[in-house]
């Protein structure tokens, strides 16, 4: 009984070791190719993550590399950046990354909207 509880034990650490994290990004973001970093286009760049410190210059993080404000990636220089956006200008023109390049955003109308400070029923 004591050998079963001391390999459930010590191999208890290497199975969690090896399970998958579901909180970590995809391989390809993590570690992303070698063309992707040294591209000065914008097929293969992608936009992780955006930093605006106050009192600081913003910093992007495009294809797994530290970009500030007025830096080059690639042969690209990052000329604008906002929450949701890089842009970047190069040789072969202006080029937008997004963040979430996949999602379509869609403004709500709500039906029948009112002024603010106006209830119903009251003149």
């Amino acid at each position: 009984m004591r050998l079963i509880a001391l390999a459930l034990l010590v191999s208890s650490p290497v199975a969690f070791a090896q399970s998958a994290d579901p909180t970590r990004p995809p391989a390809n973001w993590v570690a992303p190719t070698e063309s992707a970093t040294q591209s000065g286009d914008g097929g293969s760049m992608r936009l992780q993550s955006v930093l605006m410190p106050q009192g600081g210059k913003p910093v992007a993080v495009i294809s797994g590399k530290t970009v500030i404000l007025g830096g080059k990636v690639g042969e690209a220089t990052l000329v604008r950046l906002n929450e949701r956006e890089a842009v970047l200008q190069g040789v072969d023109g202006v080029t937008h990354l997004y963040l979430t390049p996949d999602v379509e955003k869609q403004m709500i109308v709500m039906p029948g909207t009112r002024k603010a400070g106006q209830l119903k029923g009251l003149p």
